[in-house]
């Protein structure tokens, strides 16, 4: 019964891990250098792609501050709007020190980066 139990879990746990991975870095990732500081499970710079998903998962605000969203003066948005604006303009303090680049300053790159956050938020559905 208990070797049962532990390969379920397991089978579980190799499953969520499959699911992960099963959504491969779009092309428009790499085209535009995400890759560089992000994968999608794991840590490489930047947070996981899965990780950032998984924090803004049934929230509808965000507070964009170049210097963090706790940071006083900062400008709250509806989600999706906030998460371009974040990757745009750059900033830190959500996710440690680590700065992120602006990747955008111009506003030029806009559907882009639209398509890209809408992918990260719909990884931990």
């Amino acid at each position: 019964m208990k070797s049962i139990i532990i390969t379920t879990i397991a089978a579980a746990g190799l499953f969520v891990t499959a699911n992960v991975f099963a959504a491969d870095m779009p092309p428009i990732a790499k085209k535009n250098g995400c890759t560089a500081c992000h994968s999608i499970g794991h840590k490489v710079v930047g947070p996981a792609w899965m990780d950032v998903s998984k924090k803004y998962k049934g929230v509808s605000k965000y507070k964009y501050s170049k210097k963090g969203s706790s940071a006083s003066g900062a400008k709250e948005y509806p989600l999706v709007e906030g998460l371009m604006v974040k990757v745009s303009k750059g900033g830190h303090g959500n996710w440690g020190s680590t700065n992120m680049i602006a990747n955008d300053p111009h506003g030029k790159k806009q559907p882009a980066i639209k398509e890209l956050v809408e992918f990260i938020l719909g990884l931990a559905k």
